[in-house]
């Protein structure tokens, strides 16, 4: 055979890639993944029963959370009565006209006491059912507020407190010689429990629009533009819920429900929306 006089080239051979090691961590020190919550869709459907079943459980646990306050508002029934007949204008006593009537007057004290001071064990309930129904960002939105609605909650308490003496003020005044008023325990204490509740649940209106702002639902320029709809209806609801027939009640709980929708608006607005 005829050699050729062109020359191969000689094949040249690439070096095998050596391989990193890769040092991982050993299986024991391996932190699970955290799985994504699902979203609203994604959470498993209950039915109706499965709902009511449920609502029970924590109607329940809301139930046997006032039972604490309730005892202990019945063993300083005296002491919670000598601080709410503090804001009278006067130091006769109070009477009674029915021969259990100062039982059950203890024990609305001390019923409303289990209610104040089972609050936060009320809104956690109130929470732990809603939540599951609420997308992520929903949740994460309204989970700071949670809180917060103790806060506003007492400080409605102390407003009602501080607006009892001008009340019962302005209403003592209409005594005259021939005008002598005789008040009864169970009327006073009715208007106080009333009052204080009611200036209670108020205070948690500004919680309500946040989170609606949150959720998209409003903004401050739609709130802005409502500002005469939102005055009329504060003074509406105050003269509802307010109770006595004065009218310095109502006017302070407007005043109130008014600043707190204005103060909403300022939140909403400095948290973007």
């Amino acid at each position: 055979m005829e050699q050729s006089g062109e020359t191969q080239p000689a094949a040249t051979t690439t070096p095998p890639r050596r391989r990193r090691l890769r040092l991982g961590r050993p299986p024991w020190l391996r932190l699970p993944r955290r799985r994504k919550k699902p979203e609203r869709a994604e959470l498993k459907s209950l039915t109706l029963v499965e709902h009511l079943v449920e609502l029970r459980n924590r109607v329940f646990v809301s139930a046997l959370s006032l039972v604490p306050g309730t005892i202990l508002g019945f063993i300083f029934a005296p002491q919670i009565i000598e601080v709410l007949k503090r804001p009278l204008p006067t130091d006769d006593p109070l009477i009674v006209l029915g021969l259990t009537d100062a039982l059950m007057i203890n024990l609305k004290i001390a019923i409303t006491t289990g209610v104040i001071l089972g609050m936060p064990v009320i809104l956690y309930q109130l929470w732990r059912y809603i939540s599951p129904g609420l997308t992520q960002k929903e949740r994460s939105a309204a989970r700071p507020w949670v809180p917060m609605a103790l806060v506003f909650f007492a400080i409605g308490i102390c407003i009602a407190y501080l607006v009892l003496p001008i009340t019962s003020g302005f209403l003592y005044g209409f005594q005259s010689k021939d005008i002598k008023l005789m008040l009864t325990a169970d009327a006073y204490f009715s208007f106080v429990t009333t009052l204080f509740l009611s200036f209670g649940l108020v205070m948690e209106f500004p919680m309500v629009l946040v989170l609606l702002s949150k959720v998209g639902i409003l903004s401050s320029k739609r709130l802005r533009a409502s500002r005469r709809g939102a005055l009329m209806g504060a003074v509406l609801v105050a003269a509802i819920i307010t109770p006595g027939g004065d009218f310095v009640s109502p006017m302070v709980m407007a005043a109130t429900m008014y600043g707190l929708y204005e103060a909403s608006i300022i939140m909403i607005r400095m948290g973007g929306r």
